[in-house]
């Protein structure tokens, strides 16, 4: 997919497509309250824990605009135009979708439902995973603070990261409890992007770097198992819970997930053959897989369940989600070439080249 400058990464695509995968097969293990059970057998947490691909789709953004801006600036009005011109449409598609299918058969007032979106803005109410959307927005708002930091020392970015692990720790020692803010808002998630935007800046230390790459995904798969171990999202203690480790989860997260993308983003040449095409047609309609797949998946999960194969195994479990995944690729398809091509025709370039 390429961004308003005319540029097209293939590996990123890649990368978006395991992303909308994560979370896709987090939803679909929903079914016998999967996302409840007791770890799987390592490594297949990244699966059962799949919300970490929201972290994943987020350290993208982090490391695709940096990779786009460079040393540049930009102008800020045009980026945040093109960026509400990129999102909203199929945002637009999807809280339509969710009023005539779930909020009229509810019952819910529509004035409810309208303050709920209006309140989306601000807080991460929007349903069906808009909720992250308002945290990239919220991180578009800061980007260019974020920019200025770097222009002057990237590593006052990292200062950036200190910052919020300490407000993280102090919320916790307050409130008893920091994943409600770690995981939902910009106070966990700007680890995840600042850490995407530093791994550009520093991308050419991790070309090749192939051990550096085994070795940070094992860390990952390790920290996601312990994490399933001690509870997961749902089951440590309570919901949200009050254990400490939504101080450093998105830190870990953030780390882990921005040395792979620049070590693979670096490292390969990525030829133009079937199963590379495939995957970046993957990742281009990612985000109407990530919007629209709410209004299925959980339906899939429970006919699977019930008239193809028991889901309670794992690994069968992330057999059927992956078939049922591809199967809902075309939807998705569909979906980008009439929802959100058509409207990118109107972005404007928002780089200021030659200026740092």
């Amino acid at each position: 997919m390429q961004s308003s400058t005319g540029r097209y990464f293939i590996g990123l695509d890649h990368v978006r497509a395991v992303a909308a995968f994560l979370v896709f097969t987090w939803h679909f293990n929903h079914v016998n309250d999967g996302h409840l059970a007791a770890a799987p057998i390592f490594p297949l947490s990244v699966f059962t824990e799949g919300h970490v691909g929201v972290a994943l789709f987020m350290t993208l953004s982090g490391y695709l605009f940096a990779k786009l801006i460079g040393d540049n600036q930009i102008h800020t009005l045009r980026f945040l135009a093109n960026r509400i011109i990129r999102l909203f449409p199929l945002l637009f598609v999807a809280f339509a979708l969710t009023f005539f299918l779930q909020v009229m058969p509810s019952g819910q007032p529509i004035g409810t439902y309208l303050q709920i979106l209006l309140r989306g803005f601000v807080t991460p109410e929007w349903p069906n995973g808009g909720w992250s959307i308002t945290v990239e927005l919220h991180f578009y708002l800061v980007l260019p603070l974020l920019l200025m930091i770097r222009t002057r020392n990237p590593i006052g970015l990292l200062v950036v990261i200190a910052l919020s692990i300490t407000l993280r720790a102090a919320l916790w020692v307050v409130q008893g409890e920091v994943q409600s803010l770690a995981y939902w808002t910009l106070v966990g998630c700007i680890d995840q992007f600042v850490f995407g935007m530093l791994a550009f800046y520093f991308s050419h230390r991790l070309r090749r770097r192939h051990f550096l790459a085994v070795g940070t995904g094992l860390t990952l798969l390790v920290f996601m198992y312990l994490f399933d171990v001690w509870g997961g999202f749902y089951m440590n203690e309570t919901y949200p819970t009050p254990s400490p480790v939504w101080i450093v989860a998105p830190t870990i997260s953030g780390l882990c997930f921005a040395t792979l993308i620049a070590w693979y983003d670096t490292s390969f040449r990525f030829e133009s053959h079937f199963f590379s095409k495939a995957l970046a047609l993957v990742g281009t309609c990612s985000y109407s897989i990530y919007l629209l797949h709410f209004f299925v998946v959980f339906d899939l999960a429970q006919f699977v369940q019930k008239h193809v194969v028991d889901l309670t195994h794992t690994p069968t479990m992330v057999l059927a989600s992956a078939i049922c995944f591809v199967g809902f690729v075309p939807v998705a398809w569909a979906s980008y070439r009439f929802f959100e091509r058509p409207p990118m025709r109107f972005r404007q370039p928002y780089i200021q080249h030659g200026q740092s």
